[in-house]
């Protein structure tokens, strides 16, 4: 791979996901969030400039590299809110439990309730958890985890864009409560949306994240065998 690609790749895709940003906290306009836009204008780039997709791919490895100490880094959050999230810890546990199950349960009703192919149902289980656990949870149930990944993408950024605004609006505002409620149901996106609100609310989106795809594991392990 050639150098020079590796940088223009890397650079200029940091650059692009910087400037939107910028663009989007003086804006406010929602659509401007990076997580939307940059992917928009990256595709119309590339199909443009005539570019190959795997080159790119290749190129921007270094920040595909960096998601591991990104996730790790959520961490810290953690510890800073450790007291808070041990003096709570039942309602975390028992809140984003019910989340998850409530999130299997109502994707695979309302597939099945709309007549859509068994393999469709199958995909869209695992809507609410992260992409990593999300898709081995497909497959395992016979689902697709091409298809699964981009309902969980695509769940995680319609949490990110409007479940703030959701939340206020029924009346959800202890920082607890609603990073309980971003990570259940919007995982990794709507961790990063809670992580922008505060500490409290990063921290407790963080964990329920991952409390939420141990749960849906479970529950997708014990349904497998009661789907047709």
């Amino acid at each position: 791979m050639n150098t020079s690609w590796v940088l223009l790749s890397t650079l200029g895709t940091a650059a692009l996901f910087l400037g939107l940003r910028e663009l989007q906290r003086r804006t406010g306009a929602k659509l401007l969030a990076p997580i939307v836009s940059a992917p928009a204008c990256l595709i119309g780039l590339l199909l443009l400039t005539g570019s190959d997709v795997g080159a790119y791919e290749a190129g921007a490895r270094p920040l595909t590299w960096l998601l591991g100490p990104a996730t790790v880094a959520l961490a810290v959050p953690l510890y800073r809110q450790r007291a808070l999230l041990r003096a709570n810890a039942r309602v975390v546990l028992l809140s984003v439990a019910a989340g998850a199950a409530i999130g299997l349960a109502s994707a695979v009703l309302m597939a099945q309730a709309l007549g859509l192919p068994e393999v469709v149902v199958r995909s869209l289980a695992p809507k609410s958890v992260t992409t990593p656990i999300a898709m081995p949870i497909a497959e395992r149930l016979g689902g697709l985890p091409q298809l699964t990944a981009a309902v969980v993408v695509l769940c995680g950024v319609l949490g990110m864009l409007f479940g703030p605004a959701l939340l206020t609006l029924v009346r959800v505002r202890r920082a607890l409560a609603r990073g309980l409620a971003m990570g259940t149901a919007s995982h990794g996106a709507g961790t990063a949306r809670a992580l922008e609100d505060g500490p409290t609310e990063g921290a407790a989106s963080g964990v329920a994240m991952v409390i939420a795809g141990v749960v849906t594991a479970v529950l997708a392990a014990a349904l497998a065998p009661l789907l047709p």
